[in-house]
């Protein structure tokens, strides 16, 4: 069960973020607005929300997730695939100081996102992609395994991050949708395919039995629904015309 969510407002210059989605510039007034409901959703679900103050230096800098990864036992700051996101990590290993007293780091030249790595249990998936190489990798696990955890590759064809394409809801269960629906790695999962047109919806984030997934995918909702989950639903429209999903939004612990 998590206790505690980090998030971080989103600044102006996030109409200028990263994008390869060809939605068109974000709203940034409406974004504000589906950023407020997400944290009230997280804070629903039971957690103590952090908010992190916007920071205009970095248009990229409300997805958190790529910046940190939290385990029970310790946080990795990452070294991020986006030249730009690079500088994110400083105040993210800041705030995380307040929560964690072991803090590792990856390190040039490795690069890693931690929206490329999924936790099953005391196991990370690392989806191999544009923003985490190899190098990241081998220098994850081995912190990892120095915590009690393990971790192990995903090669990656189609997708920006492993989360892109598959979501963990606990219970042996698995969202996917399009490369990862034939994953060997994934094959002992209970699958929730996620169709196609739907595809947004395979990030979505278990939080305490909830599931937290966009708003507008019926055929996703209710699949997830049938599989025996509490489905609360969130327009995140902005954040998805920078490529970015819920999962993206917070780091939860």
């Amino acid at each position: 069960m998590f206790k505690k969510a980090l998030v971080k407002t989103p600044c102006p210059e996030m109409i200028n973020g990263i994008s390869s989605a060809n939605l068109g510039k974000p709203d940034y007034a409406k974004a504000l607005e589906q950023h407020q409901a997400y944290i009230s959703a997280l804070e629903s679900c039971g957690l103590e929300v952090t908010v992190l103050t916007a920071d205009s230096a970095y248009p990229d800098s409300c997805f958190v997730e790529d910046t940190a990864l939290v385990t029970p036992n310790c946080a990795i700051i990452t070294h991020p695939g986006a030249l730009s996101r690079q500088g994110e990590t400083t105040a993210i290993e800041q705030a995380l100081a307040s929560f964690y007293a072991d803090i590792a780091h990856i390190n040039s030249p490795g690069t890693l996102d931690a929206g490329d790595m999924m936790m099953v249990g005391k196991h990370f998936y690392i989806g191999l992609s544009e923003r985490t190489n190899l190098v990241g990798a081998k220098q994850m696990i081995p912190i990892l395994e120095a915590h009690g955890l393990s971790g192990s590759t995903v090669a990656m064809n189609e997708m920006l991050h492993l989360k892109t394409g598959v979501s963990y809801l606990e219970h042996n269960n698995l969202v996917v949708t399009g490369e990862m629906v034939s994953k060997e790695e994934f094959k002992p999962f209970n699958k929730i395919v996620i169709d196609e047109t739907e595809a947004y919806a395979a990030n979505c984030i278990w939080v305490n039995d909830y599931v937290l997934i966009p708003q507008g995918r019926p055929k996703a909702k209710a699949a997830i629904e049938a599989a025996g989950y509490m489905v609360i639903t969130l327009d995140t429209s902005e954040f998805e015309k920078l490529d970015g999903g819920l999962s993206c939004l917070s780091l939860r612990f």
